[in-house]
């Protein structure tokens, strides 16, 4: 799965553990889905697609592996 996170955070000029704590998360795990190496579950998809105020698919997009 490929995500745009880093671009959305950059829209609202917002650091890695602000958006942590918008969402109630670690600034890790943050940091972990920015890099791929992270699925976010369903419901802090949600918040994220809340925050950005945009549906999950514009941020978040299924690669060939996936």
């Amino acid at each position: 799965m490929q995500n745009t996170i880093k671009v959305e955070r950059a829209i609202l000029n917002i650091t890695q553990d602000d958006l942590a704590k918008l969402i109630g998360v670690s600034r890790q795990t943050i940091n972990s889905i920015e890099a791929n190496r992270y699925v976010p579950s369903t419901v802090l998809a949600l918040k994220l697609s809340e925050l950005f105020n945009k549906p999950v698919n514009d941020f978040f997009n299924l690669s060939d592996d996936d």
